[in-house]
């Protein structure tokens, strides 16, 4: 994936072809960047399994071969000159866009597999335990509002559009869109549930780094209790968010055009993430145990002291 991300930013150099809006090699760089982001977190989070090392082998080899797949196909359509996603155009079109979603599928089930082991495994350090978990909770959330995007969109039928599904909603794909990332701006757009959803993996466990860094500067910090508490409200804020964009985006509203509604409900997860984290912050530190007492010496020590 990261010598893939190369070329395809070597692409967007010298290839000035446009595709549904957008620069040709755009997709297979941002897919590419975002696999070595989501497998290396992967990686990282399969290394503190205690058990079942042998079946998160295999669940994160799956993850590794189903992506290659999907961005073979995604790079093959590249080369052609067509879309990869939601294209029927052609038997061809059709057949590869069928394998992609079954590559999704297979992988969103590995990577299931993996948060299972994840909540089975013993952690010892509990925040750190519940971030990686509920990263991966969240990122499989993430990853399922993918398959909304296979829907119909209105006007389109099967056998008759050259394409079914797709990323906006009340608006055709290919309008204007942000810089960079291409979100539209003129409707809903489903990529941004998705992408904040499968971000999480890597967000979250960032989080806690960032605390256990924190923690010598700042005594709140050392007890586990505290950061475990920050970690549970970081991840309910993070769903919050997540069900927040989910909920704008089928509203066919764009992202940078929140309606009160929406602000609304942004300042009260605002505000319930604040009141969350300065209850977290106000535990009491757990008071370090006593010294054990000295034994007693017996007379055979000192008799032998003597």
């Amino acid at each position: 994936m990261a010598v893939l991300a190369v070329i395809s930013a070597v692409g967007l150099i010298v290839d000035d072809r446009i595709l549904t809006g957008a620069p040709i090699w755009a997709k297979p760089f941002k897919f590419a960047v975002s696999f070595v982001a989501y497998c290396l977190s992967l990686a990282w989070m399969l290394s503190l399994l205690p058990r079942f090392r042998r079946t998160g082998w295999w669940a994160g080899t799956v993850v590794a071969a189903s992506s290659a797949v999907e961005m073979a196909i995604i790079t093959t359509q590249v080369v052609r000159g067509r879309r990869s996603h939601f294209n029927v155009a052609t038997p061809l079109d059709e057949t590869l866009f069928t394998v992609m979603g079954a590559t999704v599928v297979v992988l969103w089930s590995a990577t299931l597999v993996i948060a299972v082991l994840l909540f089975r495994a013993r952690i010892a350090d509990r925040a750190s335990a519940w971030a990686v978990r509920l990263g991966a909770l969240l990122a499989l959330a993430g990853a399922g509002i993918g398959f909304l995007m296979t829907q119909p969109a209105p006007g389109q039928e099967r056998g008759v559009s050259d394409a079914v599904g797709a990323h906006s909603v009340g608006v055709p794909d290919g309008g204007p869109g942000m810089p960079l990332i291409g979100w539209s701006t003129t409707g809903g757009d489903l990529r941004v549930p998705h992408f904040v959803g499968m971000h999480a993996l890597q967000l979250l466990p960032l989080l806690l780094i960032a605390l256990l860094a924190l923690a010598p500067r700042f005594p709140r910090l050392r007890d586990d209790r505290v950061r475990l508490r920050l970690v549970l409200v970081a991840s309910a804020a993070y769903g919050a968010v997540l069900a927040l964009t989910t909920w704008q985006a089928l509203r066919g509203q764009p992202l940078n055009h929140p309606d009160g509604a929406t602000l609304t409900a942004a300042g009260l997860i605002a505000a319930l993430t604040a009141a969350g984290c300065w209850a977290a912050l106000r535990t009491r530190p757990t008071p370090p145990p006593p010294p054990a007492p000295a034994p007693a010496a017996r007379p055979a020590d000192l008799e032998h002291t003597a």
